[in-house]
Order: C-alpha cells, then structure tokens, then sequence
C-alpha cells in the first residue's frame, strides 16, 4: 500500500497558524479572566489556564483545531466548589479529575458521549448559559453584595431587592460594552467583540469617570506580570474522599464539552478527531494545570470555532495563542488591571447568550414531546438545583420515557412473551 506522504509545512501554513493564533489569543484573554472571576478565583488564575492548557491539548489532544481553556460550562461547579472547600482544595479537585480523565482515556471512554441524549445536552447547555448570564448581573449593576443568598431564586430576589443601590456608573459601562460588542460583530466580524467590548468600555469608564467603578485591582489586586509559582496544597486522604464528588463532576464535564468541542470542529474543518486522545490529553492538562495555579480547561467551543474561522493550517496555531497569551501576561499585566469588572460582564453576557441553543430549546419544546419533557425536566434541575443533578434526572426522565426502546427495554418485554 502507498502511505500518503506528510504535507509538509510551509510559510503559508505558518501565516494561517499567526494569525488565527493571534485572533483566537485576544479572544481568549478577557474570557480567560472573566470565566476565573465568575468561579470565584482571581483573573490571573483564568490566563494561567489558557496558557498552561492551550499548549499542551494543542500538542498533545485528539483534535487538529481545539483550543482549550476555562469555559462557561465549569462556572456553577467551580464556583460551588471554591465557595465551599476554598481555592487550595479546588487544585486537588483538578488534579484528580485530570487523573479521572486519563484512566477514561486509556479505557477508551471517549465513545460513550454518543449516548447522552440531545435534549439532555440542550437542557443543561441553556440552563449554565442562565447562571452564567445571571451571575454576571451583580457586575453589570455595580452590585458587589448580592451573591451571598444560595441558590438562583434567592439570588435574583436579592439582585431586585438590591436594584435600589445600583451603580449608575457601572451600568452605563455594562451598555457600552454591550453594544460595542453587538456592533462590532455586526460590521467589523474579522475583530474580536469581546476585545472591543472591554477596550471601548474601559476607556470610556477611565477617562470620563475613573474613581466610580470597580475594577480588576481595587478587587483582587494587581494582576501579576510574572510565571505561576510552582506548588501544589498538601493531598491528604480525608481531602481525596470530600472531594470525588467535586473531580468526578469536573471529570465528566470537562470530557463531555471536549468531545462535543471536537464534534463541532471536525464538522466545520472536515477533520476526524480521536476521541479517547482527547480525553487522554484534557487529563493530562488538567494534571498539570494545578501545579501553575490553574482552573480547569475543557475544549472550548466559541474559541476552536473562531480558530477554524480564522483558517488555522495546524494545530500550532493554539500554541501560537496560548504563547500570545503568555506574553500579554508578562508585559501588559499592570494595564488590564484597570479593567472594570462591569466592561468584563457583557463579554460573558454575549457567551452566555451565544451558547444558549435558543433556537434548538424552543424547537425540541415546540414539539411538546417526551424529549420536551426531558429538555425542560434538566433545564429546571439544572438552573434551581444543580448541573451535576440536572444531567442526573434528565438522563433518568429520558431512560424511563423511552424505557422501551433501549436494550433492557427490549430484553424484558421479550422475557415477559416467553
């Protein structure tokens, strides 16, 4: 048999992988920081993710396109999570979870996501897009005291009561971030949105009212410009048992956005991906990414898109955005620091939104069928309880309405003719 020789790389190729890296690195940063900020932990966290993950699934995972990072889907565990273990026990939770997915890997685990249903996936994909878009609210109202009430209902109580004591200041910010997204996709789509939300917002909150908003450093400091020390909190065996159920969310999670990541890349690029690799190289990212102060990465969708978009020839080009990443840190840390925190809510209020499935919700509910059924039971569970619960009772609301034609279904009714 002739093998097809490799195509080797050329200038061109190296261009395409600049430039989409390039693209893809400015998205990633106000992301990478406001996604750290949403789960609780400071934004540098979110940029030592998209360096440390970027390079090593680019390298190593099972897809030619994907870019990894923190995401919106891990905001409402990481954010249980920190809140109540802390950051410290949050690494351990990555490290093991980075552990759970190699093991899955290596047992070739990476098909089984073709057996989640739809109208499961659906449900609790719109479902994070509310707490995401809600828990952004406090920061475009210049609201800092409203996220002490558990749960959703008793946190938008809260917000209203709170309505009162909004900042003017941060809510003209919030609108021009937004509409300066809005527009810049709309006319200029070849530019980021996200950077000019944050750019325009910025400026226009530092130089006409600069004393009036909170920003980045009067919250959690300045944003340092060095490398992540290198450590990790001391694991005990007490520690390991409170936190599996924290690592086997993030685990499951963090594999199931990867392959539907893949999926998605693989249909716009016309590339197959290899799924158990995949999972194998999140592992590995997830591993490592603790030991750097790292949150947990997962295949981001709305980035290896843009990527894709952006005509990246190889997988080099999210090396090249995780290394833009890296130096954006090193030299322009003490300026994004001053970034207000209500110019970084739209920019996730836009994700949220984006990442919705609108269109696929109101098309399964339209349908008024056992999969609408299904769709809104994870929906609920998802956004009032619990991501991990919603995925739990939509999986069972979806095995015991279509009990009859699954496998056991099967068996048992041709049991019960003998």
């Amino acid at each position: 048999m002739n093998k097809t020789k490799k195509q080797p790389y050329t200038l061109e190729m190296l261009r395409r992988d600049l430039i989409a890296g390039i693209i893809v690195g400015i998205v990633a940063i106000p992301l990478g920081m406001g996604f750290a900020i949403a789960s609780g932990t400071e934004p540098v966290h979110g940029i030592y993710t998209v360096v440390i993950a970027g390079i090593i699934v680019s390298t190593l995972g099972g897809s030619k396109f994907q870019i990894a990072g923190p995401t919106g889907a891990f905001v409402p565990i990481l954010l249980g999570i920190v809140t109540q273990y802390g950051f410290d026990n949050l690494m351990i939770a990555t490290f093991m979870a980075g552990l759970i997915l190699i093991v899955l890997g290596l047992c070739k685990a990476g098909s089984l996501v073709k057996y989640i249903p739809k109208p499961v996936i659906i449900g609790f994909t719109a479902g994070i897009a509310i707490i995401i878009f809600y828990g952004q609210l406090p920061h475009f109202l210049g609201l800092y005291n409203t996220n002490d009430e558990a749960g959703f209902l008793a946190g938008m109580v809260s917000i209203v009561k709170s309505l009162p004591d909004a900042n003017f200041y941060g809510v003209l910010t919030g609108i021009v971030g937004l509409v300066s997204i809005i527009l810049a996709t709309r006319f200029v789509p070849k530019i980021p949105g996200a950077l000019i939300g944050v750019l325009v917002s910025t400026a226009f909150a530092l130089l006409l009212f600069p004393d009036k908003l909170v920003t980045i450093n009067t919250l959690y400091g300045a944003i340092p410009n060095t490398l992540p020390q290198f450590g990790l909190p001391e694991i005990t065996l007490e520690k390991i048992i409170t936190l599996i159920p924290a690592a086997l969310a993030i685990a499951f999670l963090g594999g199931l956005e990867s392959l539907l990541s893949a999926v998605v890349a693989d249909e716009m690029a016309g590339t197959k991906h290899k799924s158990n690799r995949e999972i194998v190289a999140q592992g590995i990212a997830n591993t490592i990414l603790p030991f750097f102060q790292g949150i947990p990465a997962t295949g981001a969708i709305a980035r290896t898109a843009t990527n894709i978009r952006n005509k990246a020839a190889t997988r080099f080009s999210g090396v090249v955005h995780a290394l833009f990443a890296l130096i954006v840190l090193l030299v322009l840390a003490p300026y994004a620091s001053h970034i207000p925190l209500a110019s970084l809510a739209p920019v996730l209020m836009v994700v949220a939104w984006n990442m919705s499935e609108r269109k696929h919700f109101a098309g399964i509910v339209k349908e008024r069928s056992r999969e609408s059924f299904v769709l809104l039971v994870t929906f609920f569970f998802t956004v009032f309880f619990d991501l991990m619960v919603g995925i739990g009772i939509g999986m069972l609301a979806y095995f015991v309405l279509n009990f009859n034609k699954t496998a056991i279904g099967k068996k048992v009714r041709s049991t019960a003719g003998m």
